[in-house]
């Protein structure tokens, strides 16, 4: 095999169709191996951007509750974009929401991610503990168990 190799190359012969084949099939091997996790990848990433405009609305949520005697009533995505402009995109394209719940004294924050996951943030009104929730469990940047803990 090494002989006719080396009597090929001194022809200055291209290669044979089986050779090329060979090379075509090893490429399409290596892009169905990497096309898929490329695609989660760009997944997560969709779904960390999201995680952080939900931390990024719960601060624009806070300081409008300081703004308004401690209170979230009236508070929606309009008011947090407001206080926070980076926040404008998410607003502009519906995947935010904010609304007041226990008259005022609590809030729910729902980010919806361009990869298909909903990540939530929750003030419990009474008892003041915040809660971090998602769908998609267990895939892209949604941990098992649905509680992402607030981290990006």
């Amino acid at each position: 095999m090494l002989q006719k190799l080396r009597e090929r190359m001194g022809r200055e012969e291209g290669f044979t169709l089986v050779e090329l084949l060979v090379v075509m099939l090893i490429l399409g091997l290596l892009a169905a191996i990497a096309i898929p996790s490329f695609f989660n990848q760009r997944d997560k990433a969709r779904d960390a951007d999201a995680k952080a405009d939900a931390r990024t609305a719960q601060t624009a949520v806070e300081t409008y509750a300081t703004d308004n005697n401690g209170t979230y009533t009236g508070v929606d995505a309009g008011d947090l974009d407001n206080i926070e402009s980076s926040l404008s995109d998410a607003v502009a394209d519906n995947e935010l929401t904010a609304a007041p719940t226990d008259g005022g004294a609590g809030y729910t924050l729902t980010m919806n991610s361009d990869a298909g996951s909903t990540f939530t943030i929750a003030r419990d009104g009474t008892t003041g503990q915040v809660s971090f929730s998602c769908t998609t469990q267990g895939e892209k940047g949604c941990p098992t168990g649905g509680n992402w803990g607030g981290q990006d």
